[in-house]
């Protein structure tokens, strides 16, 4: 289980805590992601400051997302208001989300078509994607915040993602190289501070490009990877 709280995640070993449904039945361990985020990050925000409360927003807001089964239990969001929008589409709720897959199928929705795309979100489930990527980065994929642009109730900031392709790609083997992503993002709260508008703007190319570099390899041991119940709790 790692230690008993997260420093970066305040809506994950708190009291309010004890009767939630985890996706894989306990609390996610981001010891592992959180190395590589502080071995890795290029910004370091004061406690208190803005960005740090950016920062811990968003991280709570995406560990719910991923991790909690119930949308009642979310504390970052509203799931009665909330939409999720990519690179300007139409606003998603959670229940349209939900139907999409969840996980990374809503963050990387795309319009090429369907010959042409290396990750399909609509062959993917919440499960098969979050198998992959945990597979492709055994580390994690960190987040940190580069800048602030505004603050509540519409904050607006631009982040990088980024890890190392040390597990295969949808059949590419790993490089052990960096794969980095950048973005912006408007956060809209409400007046109880609970999330009720995400829009994300950037490419998924740039993330899916470097997952393509390594030679075509079996994809069978992929899969036997992708099952291990460590990797898969490492989000």
């Amino acid at each position: 289980m790692g230690s008993s709280e997260d420093k970066y995640r305040t809506f994950l070993h708190q009291e309010q805590e004890k009767n939630t449904k985890w996706r894989f039945g306990a609390p996610p361990n981001y010891d592992v992601v959180n190395k590589l985020f502080e071995e890795g990050r290029t910004k370091k925000w004061p406690p208190g400051s803005l960005e740090e409360q950016v920062q811990t927003l968003v991280k709570n807001w995406e560990m719910e997302v991923f991790h909690k089964v119930d949308v009642n239990q979310y504390r970052s969001l509203d799931p009665q208001k909330y939409t999720f929008s990519l690179n300007g589409r139409n606003a998603m709720t959670l229940e349209e989300k939900k139907k999409l897959g969840g996980g990374y199928n809503a963050l990387l929705q795309t319009s090429m078509p369907q010959e042409l795309r290396v990750y399909d979100p609509n062959e993917e489930t919440a499960d098969s994607s979050h198998n992959i990527f945990t597979t492709t980065f055994p580390r994690g994929f960190a987040l940190e915040i580069l800048r602030v642009y505004s603050g509540p109730p519409v904050i607006i900031y631009k982040f990088r993602h980024w890890g190392f392709m040390e597990g295969p790609f949808k059949g590419h083997a790993p490089t052990g190289q960096k794969v980095e992503l950048f973005g912006i993002a408007i956060f809209t709260l409400d007046e109880a501070s609970k999330i009720v508008k995400v829009e994300f703007f950037y490419d998924p190319a740039e993330l899916l490009g470097g997952l393509l570099k390594g030679p075509a390899i079996d994809a069978s041991g992929e899969d036997a990877i992708s099952s291990c119940p460590v990797l898969r709790n490492t989000g």
